[in-house]
């Protein structure tokens, strides 16, 4: 199935690179390690050195909990396919790598139970009080789009387009959620804030939204916390506060797909085409409506909040069934079919009797309907 994947991706991006424009996709994942020695502290300049030297493009840095770290893409220049293989290798070398300085067990779950101690004091983002209660650490994938024209201009800074792309994903979110959502334990990171009372501590979202803070979000001017984007300082003063500073945001405007659950199930290839797909959709629209004012864009949608399913499987309560992820992705041909038009349009003498879309999907539905058999 490797090489369809890389197949597929390749296509997408030729049939990109076709119109005029260059596909950027970028990863970062949270995960977390445990080991038996308090002191042990990670050396993350070595870890780089070594991801380096394995051809990944990314970093590990350390995040904000106890025993948490990040895998953070570099922006290199790398296409869509080569991101992919970045964060699959990650994912099977990491724990080796940390391994070798001592660690017992790299932990990349949707949550890591019991995996720091604490309470944030009221309204405060770093106080804590003396509660030493544990917090489950959740632990997620996020997945950053942008693109670029033929002049080298970031196409999501213009807000017609960026909307359009946001809109893209906040509409195929819900019925595609198994590929970003890959283990039932990623449904169990939904409820930390509300079955555990850790709102202070977690932001993990629970349902699909817009905005430049939602869980789907645009990033152009602001970012998540209010920020500008694109910061760029010029001078600082004696204690390296910064005194005159630049807002290149429009080189960092994307939209962040921030309801991915970090996962050994998480199969990048699989993201990678589904983030390629939404770009399509949103370049079609875009280009249709190229020249007017207001493109047709519904973005009262951005204010609607769709809240993901429980589960992986179906739910019944009380006679009323809700689909879980698996039934939702088997019922929409939104992801097989689209693929298909696509390679259908980029080598169509090589698709005759065939399609590669619905291989896709058979095949991964196959893997979840086997586990439910052997369960």
């Amino acid at each position: 199935m490797l090489e369809l994947w890389s197949n597929t991706i390749s296509q997408l991006q030729r049939y990109i690179g076709n119109l005029g424009y260059t596909p950027l996709v970028h990863f970062e994942l949270e995960g977390c390690y445990q080991t038996k020695s308090a002191d042990l502290k990670l050396d993350y300049s070595k870890i780089n050195r070594q991801l380096k030297a394995l051809n990944i493009d990314g970093e590990l840095v350390s995040e904000y909990w106890q025993q948490q770290w990040e895998y953070v893409s570099i922006f290199a220049g790398q296409t869509p396919l080569k991101e992919a293989q970045n964060l699959d290798c990650a994912i099977r070398y990491l724990p080796e790598l940390l391994a070798q300085q001592g660690v017992d067990k790299t932990l990349i779950k949707p949550v890591v139970w019991a995996g720091d101690k604490g309470k944030l004091a009221s309204g405060s983002k770093n106080i804590f009080t003396s509660d030493t209660r544990d917090v489950h650490i959740p632990n997620a994938i996020q997945l950053n789009v942008s693109v670029l024209d033929q002049a080298g201009n970031n196409l999501v800074a213009d807000a017609n387009f960026g909307e359009c792309l946001q809109q893209c994903f906040i509409d195929t979110s819900l019925a595609n959620c198994l590929l970003y959502l890959p283990e039932q334990e990623a449904f169990e990171r939904f409820a930390l804030k509300t079955r555990y009372g850790l709102a202070d501590e977690l932001c993990s979202p629970n349902d699909i939204s817009g905005g430049h803070q939602g869980s789907v979000a645009l990033y152009r001017e602001l970012g998540k916390h209010n920020q500008k984007m694109g910061e760029q300082a010029l001078l600082y003063d004696h204690q390296q506060n910064v005194l005159v500073a630049e807002h290149h945001w429009q080189k960092t405007a994307r939209v962040e797909h921030r309801l991915g659950a970090a996962s050994e199930a998480y199969n990048p290839y699989l993201n990678v085409i589904y983030a390629l797909l939404n770009l399509i959709d949103a370049l079609h629209v875009y280009r249709q409506n190229e020249g007017r004012q207001d493109p047709e864009i519904d973005n009262t949608k951005n204010l609607n909040q769709q809240l993901l399913p429980n589960s992986l499987y179906d739910v019944t309560i009380s006679g009323v069934t809700e689909l879980g992820a698996i039934s939702l992705f088997e019922q929409s041909d939104w992801f097989s079919d689209s693929i298909d038009a696509i390679v259908k349009l980029d080598t169509p003498s090589q698709v005759a009797g065939s399609s590669y879309g619905k291989q896709i999907k058979r095949t991964l539905l196959a893997q979840y309907q086997a586990s439910i058999i052997v369960a």
